[in-house]
């Protein structure tokens, strides 16, 4: 094992949120950064419609599913497998491509979405410039996604890094939402560049 590796272990196993998702049930540690983001932009109301965006292990979908509840709907999509989970819908494949789509519209039947979520990132090469190019396409790809499917008034979170085209990509989603915050909930490590933008009441 590489030192770095070995390094991220230590820090992963003594990690709080770790020790909290394995004793609360959680998928991931994940899932409390999207429950403080949901609590604070009143977001995942029963009833909706939401789709999950790489999804895989599922720590985002485990939260939404229990907060729509009853009539509500999520669908979950991501290249990698995924354990099943009560109430999720899974559709394994890449979101860009049709037969995907063709496969996530057949589970709406007509409903609309209320809310995508995606906590998409790319896998690390350690070339910052590279990395934060891969971390702009999918992020690019998750508000186009968006863009095409939300309904009127609707919602979405992405994940997203400081760096270069951030503040553009920033500015993009603004002009698509009559709100837009920036999230660094306390889940997120303090060393890491990442943090959250929500889009609230998708303008039509």
């Amino acid at each position: 094992m590489s030192k770095r590796k070995k390094t991220w272990m230590q820090e992963h196993v003594s990690d709080p949120f770790v020790k909290k998702a394995n004793s609360e049930g959680w998928r991931s540690r994940a899932s409390f950064k999207l429950l403080e983001i949901l609590d604070q932009d009143n977001l995942a109301m029963p009833g909706m419609v939401v789709v999950d965006l790489g999804a895989a292990p599922g720590g985002w979908s485990q939260v939404v599913s229990q907060r729509v509840k009853g009539n509500g709907l999520v669908i979950a999509v991501d290249l990698l497998e995924m354990s099943a989970l009560p109430q999720v819908n899974f559709i394994r494949g890449d979101f860009a491509e049709q037969h995907t789509l063709d496969a996530m519209e057949a589970l709406l039947s007509n409903r609309e979405v209320g809310l995508v979520i995606s906590d998409m990132a790319p896998n690390i090469s350690g070339v910052k410039s590279l990395d934060q190019a891969r971390w702009l396409n999918l992020a690019e790809l998750a508000f186009d996604f968006a863009q095409q499917y939300l309904k009127q008034g609707g919602n979405v979170v992405i994940k997203c890094f400081e760096g270069e085209g951030a503040k553009q990509f920033r500015e993009s989603v603004k002009s698509s939402f009559q709100k837009v915050h920036i999230r660094k909930p306390q889940a997120s490590r303090d060393r890491s560049s990442e943090f959250f933008i929500v889009g609230l009441n998708k303008i039509d």
